[in-house]
């Protein structure tokens, strides 16, 4: 802890003590940690990190909780897969995929949750809550029962039921509204004011946020402490993008990249929820709310917190953005599933299927290192492929039945 220096206002710079609190008194705009980086880089190496445990908490000087007394379900190293079967379909060079479905609770979220809550505790809460979309509800409501503590989590009346049985399965609040994610995450802000509660993605935010900083972290070290040349993230509240991007900055900051990076950083949302898009589409700094529909419900969020951060983190890293339709959500969750192995629920389809029209248009090059993002796991979001897969062909239980439908001999 002796490496946070307190909290930044984003937009005015303003400095504020170490407090649940996310937002600038004076300009209204939201809060980050900041750091003495200059201490970091006196005591972290390469090497102390390699010494650390295999979890998001090898990085602990870079984050604004304490290692020793984290709320820890072993979240983070997870796989980074080169994907050379799905490259080759898009027509790239040299892709790799950052396997987040692995993760305790299935998600990246798992990242963000550990270090909010072992905030939370250090500030001396005793009840964990939310707003979510379904990831962050099962993460939530999971590191909260490890750590012993209340949990309120609120979530979409209509959400994917794999969600919510991963979230009630854990025994804390599961409260559903019936409303979209911003008119939960109105309901929560008002909570918020209301109840001396650990709202991880309210008051807790500037913390919780900086937990998607490891993912760019484990990519370097992954890469052999080399930045990629461009990353594929998708797009919720734009929080994860805008982390990323930092992640790699810091890297440089504390001695831990010796070239500075010039990461391009492109960003990926479903047409049925692309406020940020949309106005990347437009060359536009307005992001109009959207209400948002599409099966990708894991970014539905039609008003941004970070969406302006988001738009200008690509701008300036000179990447690119694309929208894509929910039959290209599930034809991206089944590309990556047969060339790679690896299932993604329907964010991971947004980013694929974004990747795949961001190499038509020559946004992302052939001759690039890319890294594409995936966040979640599909066994949360059956109902969007179901449909679409199934048996191959159903045969009474004989060989000469078999035989009739398949010709293995003549199979390469």
């Amino acid at each position: 802890m002796a490496y946070v220096q307190g909290l930044r206002c984003r937009e005015c710079g303003r400095g504020y003590d170490i407090a649940p609190v996310y937002t600038c008194e004076w300009c209204f705009g939201p809060l980050e940690v900041s750091y003495d980086y200059d201490a970091i880089a006196s005591v972290l190496s390469r090497e102390r990190i390699a010494s650390g445990p295999p979890s998001i908490w090898r990085y602990a000087e870079l984050l604004p909780a304490d290692r020793g007394n984290a709320v820890d379900l072993g979240a983070g190293f997870s796989p980074l897969v080169r994907a050379d079967r799905l490259a080759e379909s898009l027509g790239l060079g040299e892709v790799w995929v950052k396997n987040d479905t692995v993760n305790p609770t299935n998600s990246f979220k798992d990242r963000v949750v550990s270090v909010a809550l072992s905030k939370a505790l250090e500030l001396g809460f005793k009840t964990a809550a939310c707003a979510s979309t379904g990831n962050l509800a099962n993460s939530v409501a999971a590191h909260a029962a490890r750590a012993g503590l209340a949990s309120y989590v609120f979530i979409p009346a209509d959400l994917e039921q794999g969600k919510v049985v991963a979230t009630a399965v854990y025994g804390g609040n599961l409260v559903a509204v019936d409303g979209n994610y911003d008119d939960v995450n109105r309901l929560c802000a008002e909570l918020a004011g209301t109840y001396r509660w650990a709202f991880v993605n309210v008051n807790i935010r500037p913390y919780y946020a900086e937990g998607s900083k490891t993912l760019a972290f484990e990519t370097a070290e992954q890469l052999g402490w080399e930045a990629p040349d461009h990353v594929v993230v998708p797009i919720a509240s734009g929080s994860l993008l805008t982390k990323i991007r930092k992640g790699f900055d810091e890297l440089h900051r504390v001695g831990l990249l010796e070239r500075e990076p010039q990461v391009r950083v492109s960003g990926a949302q479903a047409t049925g929820c692309s406020p940020v898009a949309t106005a990347w589409l437009e060359d536009s700094d307005t992001i109009r709310p959207v209400k948002p529909h599409t099966i990708a419900k894991s970014l539905a969020i039609g008003n941004p917190a970070d969406g302006y951060f988001a738009l200008d983190a690509v701008r300036q890293t000179r990447g690119g953005m694309a929208s894509v339709s929910d039959e290209e959500v599930v034809e991206g969750i089944r590309l990556l599933a047969r060339t790679e192995g690896i299932f993604a629920e329907t964010a991971g389809g947004v980013t694929v299927a974004a990747l795949k029209r961001l190499a038509e248009e020559g946004i992302v090059r052939p001759d690039e290192r890319v890294v594409v993002y995936v966040t979640g796991l599909g066994l949360k979001t059956l109902e969007a492929v179901a449909p679409h897969v199934g048996p191959t062909a159903t045969i009474p239980p004989s060989l000469d039945a078999f035989r009739e439908v398949f010709d293995p001999d003549t199979e390469e």
